[in-house]
């Protein structure tokens, strides 16, 4: 597939001062935030599009805290967020609200998502080793708590493994479970 690669372009936040990159993959347009210099070794947080969580501030997940954790760390040492477009674990927002309404009946995440004929996890990160090589990147330490992730990105060189510890709250307590229990997440 073609890869179309924007500019740069600074990017003052609440978290500090960045740089930003897109990558288009056919309709799909992923964002790399960034914090100069990049070295040997940066710190990557690879984090998939959340808008329930990472803009409106969905109680349900944990996906605005991990970005939040992620914007503050690299703000303070430098690396990478490679802000992936799929949505719900790759099902999409409509799919996803439709699997949050199986949630309020009873099933758990995976459980929905096999409801509407998905797999647990939908998401793919071939597009992570295009950013990487983009930016001379070679090897990096891995802000996750997803061991699926790691094997995932088999073409790069992970060194380190970066836990991301948030607190749980009443309303994704289960769902941290499951990921824990059923996904095999690090939590």
């Amino acid at each position: 597939m073609n890869i179309k690669i924007s500019n740069s372009a600074l990017l003052p936040s609440r978290f500090g001062n960045f740089e930003v990159k897109a990558f288009q993959e056919g309709i799909k347009e992923h964002l790399v935030i960034y914090k100069m210099p990049l070295h040997d070794t940066p710190m990557v947080r690879v984090h998939s599009e959340c808008l329930t969580g990472d803009a409106i501030g969905s109680l349900k997940c944990d996906c605005r805290d991990q970005l939040e954790y992620a914007m503050k760390r690299i703000e303070q040492e430098g690396g990478m967020i490679i802000y992936l477009r799929q949505e719900g674990r790759n099902i999409g927002l409509f799919n996803k609200i439709n699997a949050y309404a199986l949630q309020d009946q009873g099933l758990n995440t995976i459980e929905a998502n096999h409801q509407l004929g998905f797999s647990a996890d939908e998401r793919t990160y071939e597009i992570v080793a295009t950013v990487l090589h983009h930016f001379n990147i070679s090897k990096i330490r891995l802000l996750t708590n997803n061991p699926e992730k790691i094997r995932l990105l088999e073409d790069i060189e992970i060194v380190e493994r970066i836990p991301i510890v948030i607190d749980a709250n009443e309303h994704n307590r289960e769902y941290l479970h499951v990921k824990k229990t059923k996904m095999g997440h690090l939590l």
